[in-house]
C-alpha cells in the first residue's frame, strides 16, 4: 500500500497539539496594523481551534 503524503500548505497552518487538537492562527495580523485597533489585534492573537466542520477534512489532509 502506498503511503498518505501530507499537505505541506495545510501542514505551515494547522498544529497538532498533544492531546490531538488542532490549532490555527487567526487571520487578519499580517499587515495595515496601524490601522486596526490595539483591541482587535489583541483578540487576535494566539491559536484558536480549527472549526468543528472542518476537523474531518483537516486531519485527512495531514494524513492523520
Amino acid at each position: 500500500m502506498p503511503k498518505n503524503k501530507t499537505h505541506s500548505g495545510i501542514a505551515k497552518r494547522v498544529r497538532l497539539t498533544g492531546t490531538g487538537r488542532l490549532r490555527r492562527q487567526q487571520a487578519g495580523l499580517r499587515h495595515k496594523l496601524e490601522k486596526k485597533s490595539s483591541r482587535y489585534t489583541r483578540q487576535h492573537t494566539g491559536r484558536i481551534g480549527v472549526a468543528p466542520k472542518d476537523v474531518k477534512r483537516v486531519r485527512r489532509l495531514l494524513g492523520r
